[in-house]
């Protein structure tokens, strides 16, 4: 995968049911590669969704890093993915796709939503911005929604 001539999965597409593991992927193959370009494995973002499986962020580059083909990376995740519940998934996929900027962030999700779509104000999470920025659809939020 090189990222420098194009952009990883959207934090929404999900591996194994859960969302932000195949954006990570897609990193880590990259990383692997040297073709990572902008974007950083073991983020912040990968790092939460690496918390919830508990999940070590080194382990998994070294494991994409020896593998020939996704079904060796699904072998290995299956496990972490398979020690929580339908209901634990979706209650992270939920949250996941819901975080907000906080703290020293908030001025960065600013700068970077100002930057792709000054007129979207209602562009409030970082999974809405990151989509934004690599050029995919966003639906409006209403006012309620927000």
């Amino acid at each position: 995968m090189d990222l420098t001539k194009e952009y990883p999965r959207s934090a929404r597409a999900k591996w194994q049911g859960v969302v932000m593991l195949a954006r990570a992927i897609d990193k880590g193959k990259a990383t692997a590669a040297g073709t990572n370009g902008e974007y950083n494995f073991d983020c912040p973002m990968d790092q939460a969704v690496f918390e919830f499986l508990n999940l070590n962020g080194g382990q998994l580059l070294d494991v994409i890093k020896k593998s020939d083909s996704d079904a060796h990376i699904e072998d290995y995740t299956r496990s972490f993915v398979a020690a929580k519940s339908n209901e634990e998934i979706q209650q992270f996929n939920e949250q996941f796709l819901e975080r907000r900027p906080s703290g020293d962030s908030i001025a960065f999700f600013e700068d970077l939503r100002k930057s792709v779509a000054p007129d979207r104000t209602d562009i409030v999470t970082w999974v809405d911005v990151l989509d934004l920025d690599e050029k995919r659809d966003v639906p409006k939020r209403t006012a309620a929604a927000v």
